[in-house]
């Protein structure tokens, strides 16, 4: 058996290989994909199949996927460019035939309004239609979205966004990366769709006490207006692009697009998902 991660130079990715590893996948079984494969050295070491893979390049996805039994594409970054390249990835699976091909969504997809998930809608539109055998990964938000910032959240004093009061089922990297790496060694799992999410959500309010009790200072939460939001992001060099798309997303927090219902992460990793307050003090603890 083969199991190709793609993008595992990311932090996802790196999450992923190293949660087969510990699932005690032989390490020549993994194969780690990523354009800069100099990342994945350590992975190397350790015996895992490196190979370089750039979404935008057919030759090199052929490759990287050749003899592959199961894939894991995780979706691209590059915003405009993804739904070309989750293509390109995609035909290569369907030509080497592959026995299932999972990918990483967006919570909700078939529901939310979010422009973050319209190449994610588009993405199992394509997987749909393709004839691979399929595994839907809907990841919700992850913990480090907020948890990364936490340095000049706390320099700050405030928490900013535009969620309002609603709800988010946030959990951490490693979680998601563990449903990931279930779903690839379990069997039949083609066709399945799982909504990925924290087994308790919270609103951005409560995370701004979490993180005054955690680091013992005042931390507040100041909702704004989608555009305001967007022009802050922008004022911290974010790409007015990416700053519309992560204003847009908390608006879809505050309809309830990333509020995910039932226990699918939590059956598939086997153990309740990294709670907010825990992930908010170990990175606290870390600033």
């Amino acid at each position: 058996m083969s199991i190709v991660i793609t993008g595992a130079t990311g932090q996802l990715g790196r999450h992923v290989v190293e949660a087969l590893l510990q699932r005690n996948v032989p390490a020549a079984e993994i194969v780690a994909t990523g354009r800069s494969i100099e990342k994945l050295s350590d992975f190397e070491a350790r015996g895992v199949q490196v190979r370089p893979m750039d979404y935008s390049d057919p030759a090199s996805v052929a490759q990287a996927l050749k003899g592959a039994s199961k894939v894991l594409l995780i979706s691209g970054s590059d915003v405009g460019k993804r739904v070309d390249q989750h293509r390109t990835v995609i035909e290569a699976a369907k030509t080497e035939g592959v026995e299932l091909l999972a990918y990483t969504s967006v919570a909700n997809a078939d529901t939310t309004g979010m422009k973050l998930a319209a190449d994610h809608q588009a993405t199992e539109s394509m997987l749909k239609d393709s004839g691979v055998p399929t595994a839907i990964l809907r990841n919700g938000w992850y913990l480090e979205n907020y948890t990364d910032q936490l340095p000049g959240t706390l320099a700050q004093g405030a928490l900013a966004g535009s969620a309002g009061e609603g709800r988010v089922s946030a959990a951490s990297r490693a979680d998601y990366a563990e449903a990931a790496a279930a779903v690839l060694l379990a069997d039949n799992q083609a066709g399945k769709v799982y909504e990925l999410g924290g087994d308790h959500a919270f609103t951005l309010s409560e995370l701004a006490r979490e993180i005054s009790a955690a680091a013992s200072r005042p931390v507040t939460y100041q909702d704004l207006p989608a555009e305001d939001y967007a022009g802050l992001l922008a004022g911290f060099g974010i790409p007015q692009l990416f700053a519309d798309i992560l204003a847009d997303s908390d608006l879809g927090i505050a309809r309830g697009d990333l509020l995910v219902s039932g226990s699918d992460l939590r059956t598939l990793i086997g153990r309740p998902t990294t709670p907010m307050p825990a992930a908010v003090r170990s990175a606290v603890s870390d600033a």
